[in-house]
């Protein structure tokens, strides 16, 4: 059974010689269990360089390149222009999937307005490459769907999808696959785990966004890939689907979602 990590952090320290273990171990422990690939998001400048080179060392690694709206307020006056130089530079890149993390975050203190140009910038960047998009929307749904909506893209995921069914259905009917992570592990999350109980299996794809979102019982520890495949159990015990058979169609889903099809 082979299992795909569609957002994972995995170029952070954590993962890194700093956490006392070095980075090829811990790709070896995600693959024991299963796990063959994973896609690292983009979420500042500093990235569009060095993921490249990462994801080069490893069979597996595959990269986005964007602007997180976290990283608004320190990135550089010219930061848009310097996007579309990487993505230019990526283009001849297989391992470059996806533009994204981008999004919009109601919580942090950067302007909504200011955020949404810059999510209107980068849908404009994954329209020129016809690329799908990873997107973070924390509370903002349904403003997220206007922008798609007037600035079609080739596809994408909202990654740790977290809201109603009628929302989850408005990213499907866009073309937009919902990532199912960590939330679903925890019973509190009813509105998102009846949404994505009742959403076909061709609109999901499996993520850890580790080092974060922690499973239910893993609450305080770095989450990490080799969590995947109890991603996967809490999924098909929701969906009362056979774990095989999903695992099966979720590798169907993202090789769609990154054109590995």
């Amino acid at each position: 059974m082979l299992l795909t990590d569609s957002h994972c952090h995995f170029d952070f320290a954590v993962f890194g010689p700093e956490s006392g273990i070095e980075r090829a171990e811990h790709w070896r422990q995600a693959t024991a269990v299963g796990v063959h690939r994973l896609v690292i998001p983009g979420i500042n400048e500093s990235q569009w360089a060095s993921l490249p080179a990462l994801c080069a060392q490893y069979s597996g690694f595959y990269y986005g390149l964007g602007l997180h709206p976290w990283w608004l307020e320190q990135a550089t006056d010219d930061w848009a222009e310097q996007l579309a130089l990487a993505l230019q530079q990526a283009a001849r890149d297989e391992r470059c999937v996806a533009l994204g993390e981008i999004g919009l975050d109601k919580h942090i203190k950067v302007a909504l307005v200011e955020q949404e140009r810059a999510l209107i910038t980068q849908l404009k960047m994954a329209q020129q490459y016809e690329l799908p998009v990873i997107i973070h929307s924390h509370g903002t749904h349904d403003r997220v769907l206007k922008w798609l909506r007037q600035y079609p893209v080739s596809g994408g995921v909202v990654h740790a999808f977290s809201g109603s069914l009628q929302q989850a259905q408005a990213f499907w009917q866009l073309g937009i696959h919902l990532g199912v992570g960590g939330t679903i592990t925890y019973a509190r999350a009813s509105k998102t785990r009846r949404a994505i109980a009742a959403m076909p299996i061709e609109a999901l794809v499996l993520e850890t966004d580790a080092p974060d979102m922690p499973l239910c019982g893993f609450q305080g520890q770095a989450n990490h890939p080799r969590q995947l495949p109890l991603v996967l159990s809490a999924l098909s015990e929701l969906c009362q689907l056979d774990e095989l058979r999903l695992a099966a169609q979720l590798e169907q889903n993202v090789n769609r979602l990154f054109g590995w099809s």
